[in-house]
């Protein structure tokens, strides 16, 4: 029986290795960010790196099918504004920030979709 982070776990792994083949490169992989001992503020799934060096945050969700708007109509708000809180700390640990975009990798009923930009950090 599988539990909803082994789901996950498979569907950002998925994500990864389709990222990868299109020629991005792993940074780093769920990098949080915390508030306090016990809460986060905010988590990105995948950071990677594009060939031209453009830094890529991907949030990467899955749902048994396109019902009610799918995976990326999951993402609300509050959730945006939780991976640009984390992006906008990883970015504080560069000394040079390259340029960057957020990125959702949708997957509805076993179909991916690498939404490119599909958010921004205003």
């Amino acid at each position: 029986m599988f539990t909803t982070k082994h789901k996950g776990d498979a569907a950002e792994q998925r994500a990864l290795t389709h990222l990868e083949e299109a020629g991005l490169r792993l940074v780093e992989r769920n990098y949080r960010v915390a508030r306090g001992p016990r809460a986060r503020a905010g988590e990105v799934d995948l950071i990677m790196r594009e060939r031209d060096g453009t830094l890529v945050f991907v949030e990467v969700r899955e749902r048994a099918s396109a019902d009610h708007g799918g995976a990326a109509a999951s993402i609300t708000a509050a959730k945006r504004r939780s991976i640009i809180l984390a992006a906008r700390h990883y970015l504080l640990r560069l000394g040079s920030p390259p340029p960057c975009r957020f990125d959702v990798v949708a997957i509805d009923a076993g179909r991916l979709r690498w939404l490119k930009a599909a958010f921004d950090a205003s």
